[in-house]
């Protein structure tokens, strides 16, 4: 090959380069009422004559089927107003999975099915076939769209298990138009920081999964020697009428081989699966041999980490199978423990009951961030009837359903206040949602539940608009107190004093003063003691009661972050020394960050280029061991900036930085062979 050949190949490889960074290569996306609307309060305010009427709402799915009765018509004279097909741009946005139609029939349907909204309209954005998986750059064209359509909410039942900065843009620029956002979690739980674009996004309105008015919605509780257990009623169980009190003992894989000796009256604990390679044991038979030798229940501890949903019913059962006794999953770390324990004839007592108001599962939970809480709210998103292609109806769960309920709601809202801006529609419905308890009647975390379950008749009531929405406390041990203040803004512009109190953590030591239309909030923690702590912040006013969650850091280590013109310097302290602390800076706006690091003996700066919410998260080693430290800095003035090449490209430093270089030794070499 001749020399000018290899000069030419290099040139086009450092080019393709370059052009390949200009694609984002994230994973691709997954896609993630007749008895929930009533149960959420939608009915009183439909039956006040609000229906979502005049209200425009894009769902970004799988296209939807306006064929359907209870979603007839595409186009200005339709339920489906407009629409668009970025998979086949000549077709129009039908559905072919279903997944599309269930999504809009929760919000809008409108026929023998009522959905949360049924007056609303609605532009369906088809970026996915199959529900699986659709391109960022899908979901953000719909974005964009939905920006020049005007659209008042966007419905997004999408998510990745990580960062898309590129969506979040697209997300923050909708919001910025005044268009209310609103995605779901994901349903990856029950594993904790399982929540991914959009839903990561702060200013959107992440939706978790919670139960529903069903007979379904079964939870169950297991004590063992004054211990609680997690466990989970396998679909097939039925609701007991008392608790089982009864001796727990071990039917290794529940195979009827297993089941040699007394197993009368017992709970007994079987291990998933079998122990014999290619044979499978399905839930079903284990339930059906227990129950053969006297069982009275039967708890399956799972084959690898984390708990497990499980269901009796299912295509390969024989058709006249009916359970008889109740089948609970645990996780393979408590079936493990349980087994253990009841080698000394250990009894255990167990209930399964009816709970509407429970965190499903499969939820996603989080944390996202230090610095605010998601999800921010959950709604029924389990055993939910809504619509599907072809005319027909389906009963579906996912946090892709429970999103929607919250989208409706939205739309009532906006009927009844189309001046709310989006981030006072987030207020209102994350302060006015009823509390989740589990089986233990204990309060879900923030992590799970976020403020609770969503009440669309005390959002529709309420007067009072708090902003911010929820608050986050950053103690360390060198700040022992800290005070926030929240704006309380009525609606109808008539103030009327409110009643205030703090629900959580007994560590956590509240004070508030109001001052006018503000309430000023502090919060303390002991000095010798450290970690994170929930609660909420209780407002009562014009007999609706609005719920602030509220989140406490004490941490060890502390920094401290003085400013000045958008240049940020920094102090690190620990009670025991540091030796090294690797320093992040987040703008709150853009998620653009920041980083360095400081010692004892060298000191550094971050000079931001924008002004606004900064959050800074310190790394601090002291000891061999690393404690985190947080802050957040307000940048009011930032100095003018100069051209940055990396941001107009919108790619990192790094790789433009490496790719010059190796531009620069192919040309090198080039020269050195052309010579």
């Amino acid at each position: 090959m001749s020399q000018n050949k290899v000069i030419f190949f290099l040139i086009i490889g450092i080019i393709s380069s370059l052009i390949i960074l200009q694609f984002d290569y994230e994973n691709d996306l997954e896609t993630l009422l007749d008895k929930s609307g009533p149960f959420i309060g939608a009915n009183f305010v439909n039956d006040l004559g609000y229906y979502g009427e005049g209200i425009k709402i894009g769902v970004i799915d799988t296209g939807v089927d306006y064929f359907h009765p209870d979603l007839y018509g595409f186009g200005p004279d339709g339920k489906i107003i407009n629409g668009y097909n970025y998979i086949n741009e000549n077709n129009p946005p039908l559905d072919t999975n279903g997944h599309g139609t269930e999504v809009v029939g929760i919000i809008a349907a409108d026929g023998e099915l009522k959905g949360i909204a049924p007056k609303s309209s609605i532009i369906a954005y088809k970026v996915s076939v199959d529900g699986n998986s659709v391109s960022p750059q899908l979901i953000i064209k719909a974005i964009e769209q939905a920006i020049k359509d005007e659209v008042d909410i966007i419905n997004i039942s999408l998510g990745v298990n990580r960062t898309n900065s590129k969506i979040d843009q697209a997300v923050n620029a909708a919001i910025e138009s005044g268009i209310v956002v609103v995605t779901a979690a994901g349903n990856d739980g029950p594993g904790l920081s399982t929540i991914g674009t959009p839903g990561k996004n702060v200013n959107v309105i992440t939706v978790g999964a919670s139960y529903n008015n069903s007979t379904a919605s079964l939870v169950a509780t297991l004590e063992v020697e004054g211990k609680q257990f997690q466990v989970l009623p396998m679909i097939g169980t039925k609701q007991l009428a008392e608790s089982i009190t009864a001796e727990i003992v071990f039917g290794e894989f529940g195979r009827e081989s297993d089941l040699i000796g007394s197993y009368a009256d017992s709970i007994v604990l079987v291990e998933r699966g079998s122990d014999v390679e290619g044979e499978i044991v399905f839930f079903s038979d284990k339930e059906y041999n227990i129950a053969n030798v006297g069982g009275r229940a039967i708890i399956v501890y799972n084959n690898e980490p984390r708990i497990f949903f499980g269901e009796l019913i299912h295509e390969f059962v024989d058709a006249n199978y009916q359970p008889r006794i109740p089948a609970l999953s645990i996780s393979k770390e408590d079936g493990i423990f349980l087994k253990e324990l009841v080698q000394n004839k250990t009894k255990g007592v167990l209930n399964v009951f009816y709970h509407p108001d429970f965190v499903a599962y499969f939820s996603s939970r989080g944390p996202v961030s230090s610095f605010y809480i998601k999800p921010d709210l959950v709604a029924p998103g389990a055993f939910i009837n809504t619509t599907l292609t072809e005319g027909r109806y389906n009963f579906t769960s996912g946090t892709s359903f429970a999103a929607p309920h919250v989208t409706g709601a939205v739309a009532l809202l906006l009927q009844k206040n189309p001046e709310l801006k989006p981030n006072e529609i987030k207020s209102i419905l994350v302060t006015t949602t009823d509390f989740v308890e589990d089986a233990y009647e204990n309060k879900f975390p923030l992590e799970a539940a976020g403020s609770g379950r969503l009440n669309v008749t005390r959002a529709f009531n309420a007067n009072l608009i708090i902003l911010p929405h929820s608050l986050t406390f950053n103690l360390s041990s060198e700040k022992q107190t800290q005070s926030e203040m929240l704006e309380l803004v009525p609606i109808d512009g008539n103030f009327h004093d409110v009643n205030v109190k703090f629900v959580g953590s007994d560590i956590v030591n509240f004070d508030f003063q109001q001052k006018d239309e503000f309430l000023e909030v502090t919060i303390s923690i002991p000095e010798e003691i450290f970690g994170d702590y929930q609660g909420a912040l209780v407002v009562e006013s014009d007999n609706t009661e609005y719920h602030v969650p509220i989140l406490v850091h004490k941490t060890q280590g502390a920094i401290n972050v003085f400013e000045e013109e958008g240049k940020l310097n920094f102090e690190i302290s620990h009670p025991n020394g540091w030796s090294y602390a690797k320093i992040s800076v987040i703008n709150k706006d853009s998620g653009k960050t920041d980083t360095t690091s400081v010692t004892p003996k060298k000191d550094s700066s971050i000079s931001v280029t924008k002004s606004g919410e900064h959050w800074v998260i310190a790394k601090i080693e002291s000891n061999g061991t690393t404690f985190d430290a947080y802050e957040v800095v307000n940048v009011k003035t930032v100095p003018k900036a100069n051209f940055n090449f990396s941001e107009f490209l919108d790619i990192p430093e790094r790789p433009i930085i490496i790719v010059v270089v190796i531009g620069v030794l192919i040309s090198l070499v080039g020269l050195k062979l052309r010579n």
